[in-house]
């Protein structure tokens, strides 16, 4: 079947309709077709149109409608569809006078710059926070004419502030040259910044926005907060304004998305007619993005109401005004006290520099300040357990009955007596030694005794995740003989600069399992912390055998230290196994004996004791 030209079949529709005969040329959507292949600013998006115009012109069908209002809109459709783009209209205006852009009269520059004045609103708010208002953005040329009054009248008055809004919630005009002095003023002049390129269709011409060399007077620099704010008013060169500082990480925009409109928008007369089209002749493409703002508008990184976001943009820029000295302490709490000496101050000095780089610039709320450091703090250490985290306070202990414990107790263990008498223990967590020690009575009778008469002990810490420390020692314990005191381990603690010898206890709550009888520790990825502590020390002591993954690799509990005036807290593993006899386990975890997917672990586990066993049992028989 042959294909039906693009933009014949979008005007088709009307084919079976009756209509008075009116009087359009036949040339009218030739000629349109031509305007649009010729003019358009994307013409990859035209793809076949030109074998189209003689098919196009051919059909005569659509002109027999009884008005050019009619017909207006019927063309409008029919090039909107065929280049899926809303930018693209026709009307029919037989008494229509083209739009004169808006020109600044021929005035000295001090009577031009009281004029540019009116559009112009500018402000020092509380904080030493400089506000900003332009409704439409000058060209090149009046920026020459008037740049030293505008610099003594409006900029020096920006340069002393701590932070700057710039509102562009009501900036529907503008120049496009002077992009590059807007960028210039808001960045720094150390080098030379590709801005956007914009290409011209009618004068086939790629021009590169670059920002200047030099500038008149100071700029305001790229450190210090910059926040835009737009609505869905904001359109045109104000859209790319606000786009190219947001591409380069330079501001926050804040507001409403902007109104999508385009670099440049030209009307042109079809043929003889009384019908116009309006079409983009140019458009913008950010060299950072490969993207453009046309169209689809300037998504902001936080959206609010129009009406709010001045209010939301002071909140944000209080808030980052707290930014350095928050990450400054940070460094610091890391460098004195993060476990391993020859990390913490390596690790500080590289937040210093993120910070100093300008990665802390978008940061738009306390969660996403939290958020982002604790994701540099992990990825520079290569420790999860670093992090930061809101002060919300300690919550009361609870308070559990006898009754409440032994349910508590059942939910939190596991065990069960395999074949051959092999013991099975699981538990997800290591509690504080202060806290279990009065109960531990309790989970001797309810746990421990169910499994302590066995000849052979699986404990399954594939789900384990750690928990406090304090309790390794005791635990430790129960599987060695009471009759010598044993280094289980050495830990350092680099916030007090202390080291402690953890040694099992010579008196337990129950009796012990002993030294002699066979153990087997299932691990996992899961498995973290103070979990990776048992599995590390009954390793290296050989009195266990592992199987499963190779654990997490965490750390010791972290301690929690106050980042300095703010509620925000620092969790800093400051503690660390000891690394005489080689690496501990933070950071690589441990590896197993023997390494086997974990649900395929306690099947294994299993297997050997019952193999070791029943080699035991026929050996005496």
């Amino acid at each position: 079947m042959a294909k039906t030209p693009f933009l014949v079949a979008s005007l088709l529709v009307l084919g079976n309709a009756v209509f008075l005969q009116a009087s359009f040329p036949p040339s009218l959507i030739t000629d349109l077709a031509k305007i649009v292949m010729d003019n358009y600013c994307s013409p990859e998006k035209l793809m076949g149109m030109r074998e189209d115009i003689a098919a196009a012109g051919a059909n005569t069908d659509v002109l027999n409608l009884p008005d050019g209002e009619s017909l207006a809109k019927v063309l409008t459709d029919g090039v909107q569809t065929t280049v899926s783009d809303p930018r693209l209209t026709v009307s029919y205006q037989p008494n229509y006078v083209p739009a004169v852009p808006p020109q600044l009269p021929p005035l000295p520059p001090e009577q031009l710059v009281a004029v540019l004045q009116t559009s112009i609103k500018l402000d020092i708010l509380e904080g030493n926070i400089g506000y900003l208002r332009i409704d439409s953005i000058i060209g090149e040329e009046v920026a020459e004419k008037v740049g030293p009054l505008l610099l003594e009248l409006v900029w020096n008055k920006i340069l002393p502030t701590s932070a700057l809004i710039f509102d562009l919630r009501y900036t529907g005009s503008g120049d496009i040259t002077g992009i590059p002095y807007i960028i210039s003023y808001l960045t720094d002049a150390k080098s030379v910044i590709h801005i956007d390129t914009i290409y011209d269709r009618p004068l086939n011409t790629t021009t590169k926005l670059l920002s200047m060399q030099s500038t008149l007077g100071q700029t305001y620099g790229g450190a210090k907060p910059l926040i835009v704010l737009t609505s869905r008013n904001t359109k045109g060169i104000a859209e790319d304004v606000a786009y190219c500082l947001q591409s380069l990480k330079r501001a926050t925009v804040v507001g409403e998305k902007t109104a999508g409109g385009s670099a440049k928008i030209q009307t042109f007369k079809v043929g003889d007619t009384d019908f116009y089209v309006t079409l983009p002749t140019a458009k913008s493409i950010n060299p950072i993005t490969g993207s453009s703002w046309e169209v689809t508008g300037v998504k902001p990184n936080v959206e609010v109401n129009a009406e709010e976001a001045l209010a939301t943009a002071i909140k944000i820029i209080n808030l980052r005004l707290q930014v350095p000295a928050i990450v400054e302490e940070s460094a610091t709490l890391v460098a004195n006290n993060y476990a391993f000496e020859s990390t913490g101050p390596d690790v500080a000095e590289k937040l210093r520099e993120r910070l100093a780089d300008g990665d802390f610039n978008m940061v738009v709320s306390k969660e996403s300040l939290e958020a982002k450091l604790s994701a540099d703090l992990q990825s520079l250490s290569g420790d999860k357990s670093l992090t930061v985290t809101s002060g919300t306070g300690i919550a009361p202990p609870m308070e559990y009955s006898p009754e409440m414990y032994i349910e508590l107790i059942k939910i939190s263990f596991h065990t069960d007596v395999f074949e051959n008498n092999i013991g099975y223990l699981r538990f997800d967590m290591f509690g504080d030694f202060e806290e279990v020690k009065p109960i531990a009575q309790v989970i001797v009778e309810h746990v421990w005794n169910k499994v302590l008469h066995t000849d052979a002990m699986i404990i399954d810490l594939r789900n384990n995740i750690g928990g406090p420390t304090t309790a390794i020692a005791g635990f430790c314990s129960y599987f060695f003989d009471g009759d010598k005191q044993i280094l289980l381990d050495k830990l350092h603690d680099r916030s007090t600069g202390t080291t402690t010898d953890l040694l099992t206890l010579g008196e337990l709550t129950g009796e012990r399992y002993g030294s002699k009888k066979s153990l087997i520790i299932l691990a996992s990825k899961t498995t973290a912390g103070a979990a990776e502590e048992f599995v590390y020390i009954m390793k290296r002591l050989g009195r266990a055998m592992i199987i499963g993954e190779t654990t997490a690799g965490t750390s010791h509990p972290p301690k929690s230290f106050p980042v300095g005036e703010s509620d925000i807290l620092l969790s800093i593993p400051t503690v660390h196994s000891d690394t005489a006899a080689g690496p501990g386990w933070e950071g690589a975890g441990v590896a197993p004996h023997i390494p086997v997917a974990p649900d395929a672990a306690l099947e294994t586990a299993k297997a050997i004791l019952n193999k070791h066993i029943g080699g035991q049992q026929h050996a005496t028989s």
